[in-house]
């Protein structure tokens, strides 16, 4: 199968909202929910994308020569690429019943584990959702949503079974109707319920959803270990700025004492390069991993997986730097740089 015929193959399958399109940007699906599209008018998505596309690299092949090392660690667990797949839930609602959310993830963290870097799943409301995690030895990381205590009290123990490397809360979730009509309340979490939460994971916690350097304060303070600069791909909050346009002045804050993520937008190596030239430890792409398994399985995961590493390889190789730590803020630039 070629990557062509996966795109191909993904159009076949989606339900009516993905339009499995060749560069996911938003644009297509726009503020359909359910479906990828964002929340409102619809345009954080678009947002999200585009700013990425306002950033610039700068090309400078008078330097050593040699192959790039795109290997990063985290946790103490080595990845052969700074990028993992982002969690996706209720599947069957927002694109079609070829699969549930238990074979999805099946699926994914086994092909992405096979390809040396991680998955992070949706928690869902089968149990069975987190299996998938254990028989790949731990790698993957569960995303709990922001329950109320007692429900996530009872994931963490599914998440300690799944022998996860880490755990993730998208706590950007708590914008999501159903968490909001939840009884007992569900939601937002202030910094001592969080921390609370930290501590009953026993594991490497990373908080999803930080959007300013206050947030990021926060969650520091909670105790993360890591956080993700995420708006939720535009779904849970109408016009917000994108993930490009706050990632560096929350990079400036954290300083080092935390793990950065980013997702929201990026779609090619070029794009994760550019990321980790503004200051993350690495990227999350979620919905383009959906068309790739509604495409073409575990293949299509891996098409995907390679077409990302070979575009990143090629920008790290044009721009000078021979391994992601060399990877610098002056190999990009802004329009208005």
């Amino acid at each position: 199968m070629t990557y062509q015929e996966m795109m191909e193959n993904a159009k076949l399958s989606m339900g009516i909202y993905c339009k499995a399109c060749p560069v996911c940007d938003g644009r297509a699906c726009k503020n359909q929910i359910p479906g990828p599209g964002a929340k409102g008018v619809g345009d954080t998505a678009i947002r999200n994308y585009k700013k990425w596309q306002e950033i610039r690299v700068n090309m400078d092949t008078i330097c050593d020569g040699g192959e790039a090392d795109t290997s990063v660690n985290l946790f103490g667990k080595e990845f052969k690429m700074p990028f993992f797949a982002g969690p996706v839930g209720a599947v069957n609602l927002h694109y079609s019943d070829r699969y549930d959310d238990v074979s999805y993830n099946n699926v994914l963290v086994s092909a992405c584990a096979d390809a040396g870097i991680a998955a992070f799943t949706g928690d869902g409301v089968n149990a069975k959702v987190m299996e998938a995690i254990r028989e790949n030895d731990g790698c993957g990381i569960p995303t709990v949503k922001p329950w109320n205590l007692d429900t996530v009290r009872e994931k963490m123990e599914l998440v300690k079974k799944s022998g996860a490397f880490a755990i993730a809360m998208d706590i950007d979730a708590a914008g999501l109707p159903f968490l909001k009509n939840m009884n007992p309340p569900a939601g937002s979490k202030n910094v001592q319920e969080l921390s609370e939460i930290v501590k009953m994971a026993g594991r490497p916690f990373i908080v999803k959803g930080v959007m300013t350097a206050k947030g990021a304060r926060k969650a520091k303070e909670a105790g993360a270990d890591a956080i993700i600069v995420s708006n939720h791909g535009g779904r849970v909050l109408d016009q917000c700025p994108a993930t490009a346009e706050v990632l560096e002045e929350i990079v400036k804050e954290v300083n080092g004492s935390m793990k950065i993520l980013v997702d929201g937008g990026i779609r090619s190596g070029t794009d994760i390069f550019k990321a980790l030239a503004l200051g993350a430890d690495g990227v999350l792409i979620c919905r383009p991993f959906v068309v790739a398994v509604y495409g073409g399985g575990e293949e299509g995961v891996k098409l995907y997986i390679d077409k990302l590493g070979a575009e990143l390889k090629d920008a790290m190789q044009m721009c000078g730097a021979h391994s992601v730590s060399e990877i610098t803020r002056d190999m990009v630039r802004y329009y208005q740089d």
